[in-house]
């Protein structure tokens, strides 16, 4: 198998414990899956595109519009280590994960978390963040914050609301956005490293880089992007998708 230089791959589960055979959910007769998969298909920095999935309804699904999954192992307890598994047999350079519920990310952003490894070879790991000035977003703890230094990289994530501003000036802060990029050594690593305490208090795996000493860089966009974790996310992004406001999916790159 040639050496590709990125590859992206989007880790699929079947049954979502929120929202139960979400990604197979049909919008505008496709499966939200799909929209996600044309999404990466677009991204300039992004050499081949491939679904990880853990049952073969999945993998049915993505193959029936033409894309390419893998059936992964059933005992993965994450994302990250369902994408490891297909990037240990797969030769590249770098890895981006792009969550399967995020049918609206920009391929731009794609794009951003690719360049930032590249542009900094000390840089393992990166993801991005759009600011955003919501009150109800900021006190929603589906929406993750992130706190992050002048230079760029995480200081933490959140489900709760940070910065906490004690003058009351509002509710500016930046929204993390569901998708990373990795060095494939690292990301392969990234299985072994110790489970930490603050990932399982928080339920956001990307703690237990910063809590085991690694950094993440964190880039920062203009193009938001919705998560499907419940239903009255999924009537929002079907209602976006629906009514044509896909300028998201639209806009040309950055």
């Amino acid at each position: 198998m040639s050496k590709i230089e990125t590859l992206c791959v989007i880790p699929a589960r079947l049954a979502s414990t929120r929202l139960p055979r979400k990604l197979l959910r049909a919008i505008e007769g496709k499966p939200l899956l799909e929209y996600v998969y044309e999404n990466a298909k677009k991204a300039k920095q992004v050499d081949q595109v491939l679904v990880a999935c853990d049952h073969p309804e999945i993998k049915s699904c993505v193959e029936s519009f033409g894309g390419e999954a893998v059936l992964t192992a059933a005992h993965h307890q994450s994302g990250t280590e369902r994408i490891a598994e297909v990037a240990k047999q797969r030769p590249c350079e770098f890895v981006v994960n792009l969550q399967g519920d995020e049918p609206l990310m920009h391929p731009a952003v794609m794009d951003q978390v690719v360049v930032a490894l590249k542009r900094d070879r000390s840089c393992q790991m990166s993801t991005a963040c759009v600011p955003k000035e919501s009150a109800d977003e900021f006190l929603n703890p589906n929406v993750v914050k992130v706190v992050k230094d002048q230079n760029g990289w995480a200081i933490y994530f959140s489900r709760s609301p940070i910065p906490h501003d004690r003058q009351g000036r509002g509710s500016k802060f930046f929204k993390h956005l569901g998708i990373y990029g990795y060095r494939r050594d690292f990301l392969l690593r990234f299985p072994t490293l110790p489970a930490s305490h603050l990932e399982e208090c928080e339920k956001l795996e990307q703690l237990r880089v910063l809590e085991n000493g690694y950094r993440i860089k964190v880039v920062e966009t203009v193009h938001d992007s919705i998560g499907v974790d419940t239903e009255e996310d999924f009537k929002r992004v079907r209602e976006k998708l629906v009514s044509g406001s896909r300028s998201q999916t639209e806009v040309p790159h950055a």
